[in-house]
């Protein structure tokens, strides 16, 4: 987005600001300062981001919201924290808080900076002369932090694919899916703050909106039935989204200040396996991104200050937010059943050095074709209080007189075989 002129930045629109709540309140109420014509003298002791302090300044009207969001995400950053602890070790924390410092902490968001203001780093800026904005105007302030990634697929500007259809045709905003508790957060202490985004509920959930598409919603179409929880609704219906490789960085000598770089940026939609999977994720499915860590992001810190780099991977879960009714994938049962496996992430597809890492995400084994799913034999009822995931210990060589596994399932494993073979009715 494109920056705002200096005054721009700073102007009062005293006429409406005046009219509303925050207006009947003076300005050294919030900032301090003293109410003075002289500019040197009004700024003395002048608290320019007020909502640093969201329980002095905020708390008195807006309890709740102060209590819970010192512990959310959008303040604490705490997905950064445990994809950087998983990866790291205790010893490694100094040069990493630093970088942290440097780098990354400027993501943290004030109540102003959502409310009032632009975020610090697009620039910062008045919305609305400072009016205080009940719901955050989108493109100012949402996509201006999360623009490069989601707010392009949303808003439909990566060229050649269209916008979200809850945008293109429903004109939704960001806050119609992602509510309050979603971004002031719900926990009221530490012990209780999310570990990233994925944590807990998943919320917003497409079926909340779309209770008929549900497994047992009764909307008619077999896909929603017969795919039941193993693939979340993105595999069907969201299309290609951005991924980005080897993000580094440093301080210029020159300037002396801290930048980024990526080593590429590129389009991708590749299905993977649920590299987490919880009662609240089931699904064995997801869409994947990659992420642009790498073993060397942080090296002008420090050496090796990644030395578990392999404990997560780097093909993450995606939830693209660039939905579709009709997308490529789920325009025939042959682009995923009995397909030559591009749309899924191969072992092939993954870096020689980040295999390790994407064990649990790669997809070994494309789903079979559609027909073999309605000819696959039975599992027997006496077969019911197995264990479900001992099939291919009898079957692979035949121990109990059980009939042993074609030559073409050499590859399969325990997990694949529900897919096929269904308990006897």
């Amino acid at each position: 987005m494109a920056p705002l002129e200096p005054w721009e930045k700073a102007i009062v629109d005293f006429d409406a600001f005046s009219q509303t709540t925050h207006g009947k309140q003076t300005c050294t109420d919030c900032h301090d300062g003293v109410q003075s014509a002289d500019k040197e003298v009004a700024h003395e002791g002048l608290i320019a981001s007020p909502s640093s302090m969201p329980e002095k300044y905020c708390g008195e009207c807006h309890e709740e919201q102060t209590t819970t969001y010192p512990f959310a995400l959008h303040s604490t950053q705490e997905g950064y924290w445990t994809a950087i602890n998983a990866r790291s070790v205790p010893e490694n924390h100094p040069a990493l808080e630093e970088m942290f410092g440097n780098h990354c902490a400027t993501c943290h968001t004030t109540c102003g900076e959502c409310h009032v203001s632009q975020p610090k780093n697009v620039g910062g800026g008045l919305f609305t002369g400072h009016v205080f904005e009940k719901t955050p105007p989108m493109t100012r302030s949402c996509t201006a932090c999360h623009g490069s990634r989601v707010g392009n697929e949303f808003l439909g500007k990566n060229e050649g694919f269209p916008g979200d259809v809850h945008f293109r045709e429903g004109r939704m905003n960001c806050v119609k899916c992602h509510e309050g508790a979603d971004l002031h957060g719900s926990a009221t202490d530490a012990s209780a703050m999310d570990a990233n985004r994925f944590a807990g509920m998943e919320d917003p959930k497409c079926v909340d909106c779309h209770p008929t598409a549900a497994p047992d919603g009764g909307d008619g179409n077999p896909m929603h039935k017969a795919h039941d929880d193993r693939l979340s609704c993105q595999v069907c219906h969201s299309i290609t989204y951005t991924s980005c490789d080897g993000c580094h960085v440093a301080v210029s000598e020159k300037s002396g200040n801290p930048y980024f770089e990526t080593e590429a940026t590129y389009s991708t939609f590749l299905i993977g396996r649920n590299p987490n999977p919880t009662e609240e994720r089931p699904y064995e499915f997801v869409p994947v991104r990659h992420v642009p860590v790498a073993t060397t992001s942080y090296e002008f810190y420090g050496d090796n200050l990644l030395p578990n780099f392999d404990a997560l991977p780097t093909w993450v879960y995606a939830t693209p937010h660039n939905i579709q009714k009709n997308t490529p994938q789920n325009a025939s049962c042959q682009s995923c059943h009995g397909s030559d496996g591009s749309i899924f992430l191969t072992a092939d597809k993954v870096s020689a050095e980040e295999l390790t890492a994407n064990q649990g995400v790669i997809v070994n084994i494309a789903p079979p074709a559609i027909e073999l799913f309605f000819g696959g034999p039975y599992i027997p009822t006496s077969h019911v209080d197995l264990v479900s995931n001992s099939c291919t210990a009898c079957h692979t060589t035949g121990i109990r007189n059980a009939p042993v596994s074609p030559e073409d399932h050499a590859a399969y494993k325990d997990e694949n075989c529900a897919s096929c073979h269904k308990l006897q009715p």
